[in-house]
């Protein structure tokens, strides 16, 4: 397995206490393999891929327990310069805002130049050139135009493609990609989903998908974790989890997404909020909201159950959410 994320926690030291962000959370992804991690705001999902790629800013934040595998070394125990070294060279990132990622005082070619200059020691030159052949990669026109263009001169669709272009510069193993199509209208979403999905293909890179959007992934990814209140509740085959959840809150995302069939009728929408992560309901975190909570979800925390098809359901009763 390329990465294996065991028994990962990361929590938070504020004046009002500890917010356990990342609880308990474990998964796996192989060479040329799509994992789309799923869940609302604050379910913790961006904080494990910082954590993943050791980016956290600590303090607040501090792993305290867990283990990162890649490649069979702990990443957790590496020094920070041999960390450094695998960021971008071996693993990449491509962040939800590409606006506030990229610098806004150098050009798009100087910064995806820089990688080449740094892990390849190339000349400026020549880190040039690879710039612009990785723009033209990503389908930006005109790139050798362009490449001495700045951030803001380019489209939101556009600047992610840019950001895709430096996770890719140095054919990383793995790409760790934090709601990459945010903010982007429908077209370009399907756009960069494609060239996502071809350059996986291409380059057989394992790609971990961050995102609240069920419908973004439906034809991305080959497993999805579900995330909810720092922990995971459930994994499964991307089909299995769609033709029929095993967990109540996955149930209620599936609920919310528009559809055809349902013209004329209300959204749905899960009542209530997400927990606050500084006092956490006991039992199941999903209890409050869960249209199924008996006793037990009040006061025992749910294990990761086996439920068949290759997934799992950290709900007391999954059977019954299975059966729909």
């Amino acid at each position: 397995m390329l990465l294996e994320v065991r028994d990962l926690s990361v929590e938070f030291r504020t004046r009002d206490g500890i917010a356990r962000a990342v609880n308990g959370v474990g998964f796996g992804v192989d060479a040329g393999e799509t994992l789309a991690v799923l869940g609302e705001s604050g379910s913790g999902k961006s904080v494990t891929a910082q954590a993943v790629m050791g980016i956290l800013d600590t303090p607040p934040a501090r792993i305290s327990a867990g283990e990162v595998l890649f490649r069979g070394r702990d990443l957790l125990t590496l020094p920070e310069e041999r960390r450094r070294g695998i960021r971008g060279a071996e693993m990449a990132m491509i962040f939800q805002d590409a606006l506030s990622a990229l610098n806004p005082v150098l050009s798009v070619g100087a910064q995806l130049g820089e990688m080449f200059i740094v892990h390849r020691g190339m000349s400026r030159k020549r880190a040039r050139a690879k710039a612009v052949e990785l723009m033209d990669r990503v389908g930006i026109p005109a790139a050798k135009d362009r490449a001495g263009d700045f951030p803001h001169q380019f489209s939101g669709g556009m600047r992610q493609r840019v950001m895709i272009a430096m996770a890719l510069a140095l054919e990383p193993a793995l790409i760790i990609a934090d709601e990459p199509t945010t903010a982007l209208d429908v077209t370009v979403q399907a756009q960069i989903m494609d060239l996502l999905a071809e350059l996986r293909r291409e380059l057989d890179t394992a790609l971990i998908l961050i995102t609240h959007d069920l419908g973004v992934v439906a034809d991305a990814a080959d497993r999805i974790a579900v995330m909810y209140a720092g922990r995971i509740v459930e994994t499964a085959p991307v089909h299995a989890l769609y033709k029929a959840p095993a967990h109540p809150y996955t149930r209620g995302l599936l609920d919310s997404v528009p559809r055809l069939d349902r013209k004329g009728r209300e959204l749905y929408a899960i009542k209530g909020l997400p927990p606050n992560l500084l006092r956490v309901p006991s039992g199941c975190a999903f209890h409050p909201r869960c249209p199924v909570a008996r006793d037990i979800c009040r006061t025992d925390e749910p294990p990761l159950l086996d439920a068949g098809e290759g997934r799992r359901s950290a709900c007391h009763f999954w059977r019954e959410t299975l059966d729909g």
